[in-house]
C-alpha cells in the first residue's frame, strides 16, 4: 500500500495551467480593478490579471469536476447513510467554491467555464468502475488529494494576493476533505512533511 491515494495530480496540474488559457482576459477584473486602474501600468498588470484569470477558469473546471463525482457517486446508492451525509457536506463545499471562483469570474464579464455532462465525467473519471462504498471513498480521497495538490501548486503563480488568499482557502478545504477520506479508507498517515504541493 502507498501512503497515498493518487488519482492522477499530474493530469489534474495541468489541467490547471492550461483549462483556462482560452479564456484569458476574462473574470479578474473584481478583484484586480484596483491593480489594472493604475495609468501606465495597465498592460502589465493586465497580462498578470489574464493569467489568474487562466488559473481561476482552470479551479473552476476542476470544482465542476467536483460536484459532479460526489453528486454521481452519492446517486450510486453504494453509500451508507453516515458516509453520504459527509458526501453531501463536500459537495456544498464544493459548490461554495464553485460558486466564488464563477463570480469573480462573471464579475469581470467573463463567461465562467461550463460544466461537462455527466456521461462525460463517469467516463473520463472512471466513475462506473466503483463497485462499493470503499471504492467511492477511495475514489473520491483521490480526487481530493489532486484538488489540494493543484490549489497549493498554483498560489505561487498568482499575482493577486487575494485571489492566492483564496486559492490557500480552497486547497485548505481539499486537504481537509482528503485527510478525511484518507482516514475513511484505511489510508496511512504520511511520515514525510509537506503533504502536498
Amino acid at each position: 500500500m502507498t501512503d497515498f491515494i493518487d488519482i492522477n495530480p499530474q493530469t489534474r496540474r495541468a489541467l490547471f495551467r492550461s483549462a483556462g488559457v482560452a479564456a484569458a482576459g476574462i473574470g479578474m477584473a473584481s478583484i484586480a480593478t484596483p491593480l489594472i486602474a493604475g495609468a501606465g501600468k495597465a498592460g502589465k498588470k493586465s497580462a498578470s490579471a489574464s493569467s489568474d484569470v487562466s488559473v481561476m477558469q482552470g479551479a473552476l473546471a476542476l470544482e465542476h469536476e467536483g460536484i459532479a463525482a460526489y453528486r454521481i457517486a452519492g446517486g450510486s446508492g453504494l453509500l451508507s447513510k453516515g458516509v453520504l451525509d459527509v458526501a453531501l457536506v463536500f459537495l456544498g463545499h464544493h459548490q461554495g467554491h464553485r460558486d466564488s471562483l464563477a463570480k469573480l469570474i462573471a464579475s469581470a464579464g467573463g463567461k465562467p467555464v461550463e460544466p461537462k455532462t455527466d456521461a462525460e465525467y463517469i467516463k473520463e473519471l472512471n466513475i462506473a468502475s466503483l463497485k462499493t462504498e470503499g471504492d467511492v471513498v477511495k475514489f473520491a480521497a483521490g480526487l481530493e488529494q489532486g484538488a489540494t495538490n493543484a490549489y497549493v501548486g498554483q498560489i505561487a503563480a498568482i499575482q493577486d494576493h487575494q485571489l492566492a488568499h483564496l486559492f490557500a482557502q480552497l486547497g485548505t478545504d481539499e486537504a481537509v476533505h482528503w485527510a478525511i477520506l484518507n482516514n475513511a479508507a484505511g489510508g496511512t498517515i504520511p511520515k514525510a512533511a509537506y503533504l502536498f504541493g
